[in-house]
């Protein structure tokens, strides 16, 4: 089982920034599909982006595309969410996650392709 660890997470205003990491050993050679996922306090857990590590494509939900970027830096396997503009309904601890299965594009995947998921960081909007 793939450790997968997430950091960067914290406590921001509305209309901040925060960036959250993502590793895992030899995340971007070993897997075919990296994201983001978030679970807020009573609801479903919700996909919000994900990165195709061979040619870098993304996909977004709607509900961060514009305020959010996915990136990876290959040269030490991290995966970065950079998420900009908060607003408070971002409040939920945020999973990296990690798909075997190849898609020639990151709009194809879907949350049930993911199979390994790290513990989680938590990540507050709040005045």
């Amino acid at each position: 089982q793939v450790q997968i660890v997430e950091s960067g997470g914290g406590l921001a205003q509305p209309g901040g920034s925060l960036t959250l990491s993502c590793t895992a050993p030899g995340l971007a050679s070993a897997y075919y599909g990296i994201g983001w996922f978030r679970q807020a306090p009573g609801k479903e857990r919700e996909g919000i982006s994900w990165i195709v590590s061979w040619d870098r494509s993304t996909s977004y939900a709607e509900s961060v595309k514009g305020r959010f970027t996915i990136y990876s830096n290959d040269v030490n396997d991290m995966v970065y969410l950079q998420m900009n503009s908060l607003k408070p309904e971002d409040t939920a601890v945020y999973y990296c996650a990690t798909s075997p299965i190849f898609y020639s594009h990151a709009d194809l995947y879907r949350a049930e392709d993911f199979a390994s998921w790290g513990q989680g960081t938590q990540v507050t909007v709040s005045a």
